[in-house]
């Protein structure tokens, strides 16, 4: 490497770093969290229940994640193959290549998503089988339509005067359709407004408290499970609440410290940081991404798109923990705004302790777990954070 590439290496570095620190800082007190004792949050026959289902979860995840590894491994071996037969031009071939990939991956994963939901519903959780085989075909196809996007924008852009570079190119472009889709899906996700006139007496008095302007809740039907989740930009944002969490055993004290924890990531512009960590990943992803297909003759030839998708999953998975340290840090200073917004942190306490019984979700899982695949704080350390308030208040 010349000293000007090295130069350059470090100074690509540095930003990063420094970007990297801006969107780390938050308002989340600093210290440790108080203890609290799992007993004290759920009874022990829940923690029995939660256990077991957490248990087999994790490993249909395993599963699942070894199934989609080996299926775009062999693909990657023999989907060259294909190349000779196809006579839709360069690009028009990597399409159908990462088409071919995206249904091999589906087939391989329908059997533990039938499992999944013959789980679920073994502990009363619902799910339909419907759904996991061909009832989600929305989102599917989003998915499709966002991979076929992907490789004409990078085949296209590695074929051009870019070449090998095509990655500094990639990479905003990608930024670029996030930011997009950020901004639209909100109006494509429709949902009806909120019965309660208590409710949206609380959700005007929150918008208050924590400085947000008029935001829509949305009240989502369809869901076996209780959630909620804040999106959208500028005049799209909108908080959505799946309707098991406007249910029973959910109170209306509950409920407003959910709707405060959504309107804290909007308060806190989340959904920005959000935007800023997936461009902090797709410089360094993309790079990888053409570094890796170089010996298929890099991403201008279709031959390399059934080993770009490996390449994509297994980056993924590398980036996973990194990923859940940023989301999880969002979410406890989501809660931690809800906290200061409602100053009830009993109810806080309650809500998370329903959530136990509600989804099953283990309070305190095994560190592994932890690691790879929890995007929130654990009901435990969430609770922990509700004593914290509750401590410094007093």
């Amino acid at each position: 490497m010349s000293r000007r590439a090295a130069g350059g290496v470090v100074a690509a570095a540095a930003v990063w770093a420094i970007a990297g620190w801006l969107l780390w800082r938050s308002s989340l007190p600093s210290g440790g969290l108080p203890h609290v004792d799992v007993h004290s949050l759920v009874s022990p026959a829940t923690l029995r229940r939660a256990d077991r289902y957490s248990a087999w979860a994790r490993r249909l995840w395993l599963g699942s994640t070894a199934a989609q590894l080996v299926a775009l491994g062999v693909y990657a071996r023999i989907g060259t193959r294909w190349t000779r037969e196809s006579a839709a031009g360069p690009i028009g071939t990597g399409m159908l290549l990462g088409m071919l990939g995206f249904a091999l991956v589906w087939a391989a994963q329908l059997p533990f998503a039938v499992l999944t939901v013959w789980w679920r519903r073994d502990n009363e959780l619902g799910g339909s089988y419907l759904d996991a085989t061909v009832g989600n075909w929305l989102a599917l196809g989003v998915e499709f339509v966002f991979l076929c996007v992907a490789l004409a924008i990078v085949m296209g852009l590695a074929r051009s005067r870019v070449g090998e570079r095509w990655w500094i190119a990639a990479a905003p472009c990608f930024v670029g359709l996030s930011l997009l889709f950020a901004f639209v899906s909100p109006w494509l996700l429709g949902g009806r407004a909120l019965d309660s006139s208590d409710l949206r007496a609380a959700t005007a008095r929150l918008e208050q408290v924590e400085h947000v302007r008029h935001v829509p809740v949305r009240v989502l039907d369809g869901f076996d499970e209780p959630n909620a989740f804040a999106t959208g930009l500028g005049p799209s944002r909108r908080v959505f609440l799946w309707s098991p969490i406007v249910e029973p055993p959910f109170t209306h004290r509950q409920i407003r410290v959910v709707i405060a924890h959504e309107l804290g990531h909007l308060a806190h512009g989340h959904i920005w940081k959000s935007l800023g960590w997936y461009a902090l990943f797709a410089f360094p992803g993309a790079f990888l991404l053409a570094l890796a297909t170089r010996r298929r003759g890099g991403m201008r030839e279709p031959a390399a798109v059934p080993l770009s998708l490996l390449v994509l999953v297994v980056l993924g998975l590398v980036a996973l923990p990194l990923q859940n340290l940023v989301t999880r840090r969002m979410e406890a200073e989501a809660d931690w705004s809800a906290l200061r917004a409602t100053h009830d942190p009993a109810a806080a306490r309650r809500l998370f302790a329903n959530f136990v019984g509600a989804t099953l979700s283990d309070p305190d899982p095994p560190a592994w777990d932890y690691v790879l695949l929890e995007n929130h704080p654990t009901l435990l350390q969430r609770a922990e954070l509700a004593r914290l308030y509750a401590e410094r208040r007093r």
